[in-house]
């Protein structure tokens, strides 16, 4: 597959923009990056397609994902955990490309965490009408770690909450080549991903691709 740069990215410049103590987006910080990301998330699927797991209640969830890491999440009758095998076919998960480490370890960094060594890699597909509901990232081993989380493709309206499911919601617009980190005060604030609504985007067409790097073990 062919992934090419916009032609045009002068009115896409870097900007910060803050959420709360602890959380920020960092805006079109990917943008100039993205063949490389498209080149490292291909390389995890040329072993590990996408696939919906069930919820432990039986559920198909509508985001399709597939990891790369020490370990990886999933989620079955068993329960919500990560695991250094891949479920569906009992193999170890492949590396994080290393492109793809050395971006979130900076865009922490810029966001103000230094020193983070994500070792998991959650690589989210959405399409139309794909959501993840309100939750907490709660089964990591290391709190004292940020989430990095990378949007690639069609725009998703990103759902940021309290520390309580019923606290009041914020929404933020997130585009193709935003970041958004949350960690410290803000690390076990709810959050979600509102529907997504029907789009086409150059690269990616009608899909969404969510990388969410963590400090997991």
């Amino acid at each position: 597959m062919n992934y090419s740069l916009f032609d045009d990215v002068s009115n896409m410049q870097p900007w910060v923009e803050p959420i709360c103590d602890g959380a920020l987006i960092l805006r079109h910080f990917s943008v100039q990056h993205e063949t490389e990301i498209m080149e490292g998330i291909q390389q995890v699927l040329n072993s590990h397609p996408f696939r919906q797991m069930r919820t432990p209640n039986g559920h198909r969830m509508s985001v399709a994902m597939t990891c790369c890491g020490d370990v990886g999440w999933v989620s079955d009758k068993d329960g919500y955990r990560y695991s250094p095998y891949n479920p569906e076919n009992g193999t170890r998960w492949p590396d994080i490309p290393e492109r793809l480490a050395a971006l979130a370890m900076q865009a922490a960094l810029e966001a103000g965490y230094p020193g983070f060594q994500p070792d998991s890699c959650l690589i989210n597909q959405y399409q139309t009408g794909s959501r993840l509901s309100l939750h907490q990232d709660k089964d990591e081993k290391n709190f004292a770690a940020p989430i990095v989380s990378f949007s690639l493709g069609i725009s998703a309206t990103f759902l940021f909450g309290g520390m309580q499911r019923s606290d009041s919601v914020q929404r933020y617009h997130l585009a193709h080549g935003d970041v958004a980190v949350w960690g410290g005060p803000a690390r076990l604030r709810y959050h979600g991903v509102a529907p997504i609504k029907d789009a086409a985007h150059p690269l990616l067409g009608t899909q969404r691709i969510n990388l969410t790097f963590r400090q997991a073990m």
